[in-house]
């Protein structure tokens, strides 16, 4: 069975587990602690925005979560297991804020998209199964076109699909998403969202580390505001109503083209 139709099957039985979870967890890169106090569930299927100024601790958080960092006091998990020791990393699909490193790859989106597969089969060859998946993946992201071209040749929009695509080819569960509309036009903007909607409507948990507050708004379920502690936790339309972005930001902030 594959993950996606646990996925639904899991979803059928009306459980739901959480994806991550982190209790009292604090941590710093020197004596002055990044992130202090942090508790908070995220369970399968959620579409949650992380936000906070510049230097609030979002990307340390993300790295908790990921179990890239481990925390110096608290307990972070990830699929129930300590994220320090995860080690599923096909279950994680991560969009990295510009994918700057694929400017330079001189391989084609059906290559980039075959990686997904490589967790499954190791330095085997992919089977019809496994092309199969790929070229899903690729027409659910609206990529198929662009299979052959070269990643270096694509738009910044089509490049972060290409890398969703990739995603999804590893049957990820969770997909994290870094800033990843930053110098993606307006146009393919929207069409980026719709795209992360109809993923998480398939039951995908989407993370999403966003500074535009507007598309926070109007895209995630709930919003996990932040300041090197949480400031907010809860349903967007009660953060939109709430007085924590003030708070967090400390200084005058909107959900009109973000924050300033």
């Amino acid at each position: 069975m594959s993950r996606r139709e646990a996925r639904a099957r899991n979803g059928a039985a009306g459980g739901t587990k959480p994806v991550i979870e982190l209790s009292d967890v604090a941590f710093g890169y020197t004596a002055s602690p990044v992130v202090e106090d942090i508790s908070l569930t995220i369970d399968e299927g959620e579409y949650v925005a992380v936000v906070g100024p510049n230097g609030s601790g979002k990307s340390t958080l993300m790295r908790l979560m990921l179990g890239l960092l481990r925390p110096d006091s608290g307990v972070a998990k990830l699929f129930g297991e300590p994220s320090h020791t995860f080690d599923d990393g096909a279950r994680i699909g991560y969009v990295a804020q510009h994918a700057s490193a694929s400017k330079k790859m001189p391989i084609t989106v059906r290559e980039v998209v075959k990686m997904g597969r490589f967790p499954h089969v190791g330095f085997g060859r992919l089977s019809a199964d496994d092309w199969a998946i790929v070229d899903d993946a690729l027409e659910t992201v609206g990529m198929s076109a662009f299979a052959d071209r070269r990643v270096t040749q694509l738009s910044g929009g089509q490049r972060q699909r290409a890398f969703i695509a990739r995603a999804l080819a590893g049957e990820a569960d969770l997909l994290v998403l870094d800033e990843p509309t930053v110098g993606v036009d307006a146009e393919s903007v929207e069409a980026f969202y719709d795209l992360l909607e109809s993923l998480n409507d398939d039951g995908i948990t989407v993370l999403l580390i966003e500074h535009d507050l507007s598309a926070v708004t109007e895209q995630a379920e709930r919003v996990v505001c932040l300041n090197r502690e949480i400031y907010f936790d809860g349903p967007t339309s009660e953060f939109v109503e709430s007085d924590a972005l003030a708070r967090a930001f400390g200084t005058a902030a909107n959900f009109v083209g973000g924050s300033r």
